[in-house]
């Protein structure tokens, strides 16, 4: 896009880069937000089709407006400040855990070539920037100055950087494998596996208990249901954004859910193939003439891993954060810092010999 504007409207190529960098963000910004919302209905029908309810049916066709009904109504309320808060720290723990969830979405790969940033180091831009997002919670609950949003925010930073620990420990199991922290290189390291039948490191042997550590530690790491003790029904209240109300309320909500669905392409990008079909079959790239695009197969897997997360928060009873934490530190990190020595024992003798 940037040879376009530089070449085709003769814009220097500054600002024809520019240009384009922000095309390419507001291509990924917008629909993120919409599909937050749709994700939303969708959360709420899978738990009521589950529970046999009926769930979001009378706003709109099929109660589709639902999400965007309570979005007005939020932005419609008083933003309600405590007298006591830190009120510059207040208003700004909301934005950073917004922000932190759109700017990791510069790295992922959507298809071949078809990336906002395609840095050689995407997965520790990956790592760098969601870590940065305990910085919100632990904000929201110190500046309100009340106690239960400040024990909650404690209780949330700590699953998280336990569980950050596992999942750096898995990746560098999946960066041995692939040969690289680029994104866009480890889908294609995934390439034609079992004789050029498969498509995802979740089908090898070696690497399939790490994708289902990964899986369980992204439910961790995004605080869903069983791992949701910053929500825990025993205090009453709504955990670290408990004095939140109107927009500053929903900057959470939506934080919240767009980092599930980027734990879910996470998923599909780190262990299934991302944007390339699961099985090397000549009828799933074409019909009667049709390719199929890589971002079709990357939203299917997506949906795909969102209907499990929404699965284990409609069936799943919430752990005891005792439990929580000694899944975390005594069996997730010895077994994901096991599981390095064995995948580099195996590539060892299978690159170099013995």
């Amino acid at each position: 896009m940037t040879s376009f504007f530089n070449n085709s409207l003769g814009l220097p190529y500054g600002w024809a880069w520019f240009l384009a960098t922000i095309i390419g963000i507001l291509a990924i910004a917008l629909p993120l937000m919409l599909s937050v919302a749709m994700i939303i209905y969708a959360d709420r029908k899978i738990w009521a089709a589950m529970a046999l309810r009926r769930g979001p049916n009378v706003v709109g066709p099929f109660g589709l407006l639902q999400s965007f009904a309570d979005g007005l109504k939020v932005f419609l309320q008083e933003t309600i400040v405590p007298s006591a808060a830190n009120r510059g720290l207040f208003l700004l723990a909301p934005i950073i855990t917004f922000t932190v969830a759109l700017i990791v979405w510069a790295v992922v790969p959507f298809q071949p070539s078809v990336v906002l940033a395609d840095i050689n180091v995407g997965l520790l831009y990956v790592l760098a920037a969601s870590s940065l997002g305990v910085y919100g919670i632990i904000l929201a609950g110190w500046s309100s100055n009340s106690k239960y949003p400040f024990f909650s925010a404690i209780r949330a930073a700590a699953q998280m950087v336990s569980y950050e620990v596992a999942i750096g420990f898995v990746l560098i199991s999946v960066v041995m494998w692939a040969g690289t922290f680029n994104l866009t290189g480890i889908v294609e390291a995934q390439r034609g596996l079992w004789g050029g039948w498969l498509n995802g490191f979740g089908f090898n042997p070696l690497l399939f208990p790490m994708a289902v550590v990964f899986l369980i530690s992204s439910l961790a790491e995004t605080q869903r249901a069983p791992f949701d003790l910053t929500e825990a029904e025993s205090e009453l209240v709504a955990g670290y954004q408990t004095e939140y109300s109107s927009m500053a309320f929903a900057l959470y909500w939506l934080g919240e859910y767009a980092n599930v669905l980027l734990m879910c392409t996470l998923n599909a990008t780190l262990f299934w193939g991302g944007y390339m079909a699961p099985l090397n079959i000549p009828f799933l790239f074409i019909f009667p003439g049709i390719v199929v695009p890589g971002i079709i197969w990357l939203f299917i897997k997506i949906l795909v891993f969102f209907f499990i997360f929404s699965w284990i928060k409609a069936t799943v009873p919430r752990y005891r954060y005792d439990q929580l934490m000694r899944l975390g530190w005594k069996v997730f990190l010895p077994l994901s810092l096991f599981w390095v020595f064995l995948v580099s024992g195996v590539l060892m003798f299978m690159r170099v010999g013995v």
